[in-house]
């Protein structure tokens, strides 16, 4: 699965853009949103009102991944406006447990990010009331930075994870994902990538899309193997 980050495209044509990149049978599976406060990271994005306007210009589900503070009292909104997937970090839940039980309460996938430096042990656990794991291969933040490699083994411990039964969740990566990156990424047991400019810096933004997918595919066939 292809999720191409609106981070990187033109904020002033957002509709626009998220046509531009397609949807599921040609194109792109989810979008991804960054939603940030400019507490929890030193960004600032856009919120729910927002949001609410994506939902009502296209058909592609939104994955809408929220690096905010107090995602407790803030999460389920984006669920009940009707986003497809909504994350929450680790880092930032009071009660990850009851979070996820009302995430999907109010109609959505409930997802939980980690950042780099937060190991995945403390949350096994946690994780099987969820339905995707978004592994951070960038500080949370800011679009454009290097992909972090070592991130990598995290993505192998829980597709280890996943392939044994021990958790039934989607693994997810965002950051630095690009048409060499993928593969790295893909051969670890990932199961849909979020790319920004990699998509929206290309001259066409499907077939960017489609060319990440293929590349993503052909590699997991050869990590499976």
């Amino acid at each position: 699965m292809i999720a191409p980050s609106i981070l990187s495209a033109d904020f002033a044509r957002l509709s626009e853009e998220m046509a531009a990149v397609g949807g599921p049978g040609r194109g792109a599976d989810w979008l991804h949103v960054d939603v940030m406060d400019a507490h929890f990271v030193p960004n600032l994005t856009l919120g729910l009102p927002v949001v609410e306007s994506l939902l009502r210009s296209t058909d592609t589900p939104l994955d809408c991944h929220l690096m905010i503070d107090a995602p407790d009292r803030w999460a389920p909104g984006y669920a009940e406006a009707g986003a497809h997937n909504v994350t929450v970090h680790a880092e930032a839940a009071e009660d990850p447990v009851a979070l996820a039980k009302n995430l999907r309460a109010a109609g959505a996938n409930a997802g939980l990010s980690v950042k780099p430096d937060t190991p995945l042990e403390s949350y096994t656990d946690v994780l099987k009331h969820y339905d995707t794991l978004l592994v951070m291969s960038v500080e949370p933040g800011f679009g454009g930075q290097k992909f972090i490699e070592r991130v990598l083994e995290k993505v192998r411990a829980a597709r280890r994870m996943v392939d044994t039964g021990h958790l039934n969740l989607l693994v997810e990566i965002d950051g630095g994902i690009n048409s060499d990156t993928i593969e790295q990424a893909a051969e670890a047991g990932v199961d849909c990538f979020v790319a920004g400019s990699a998509v929206y810096g290309a001259e066409d933004p499907v077939r960017a899309v489609e060319g990440l997918r293929a590349r993503a595919l052909d590699a997991s066939a050869h990590g499976s193997a």
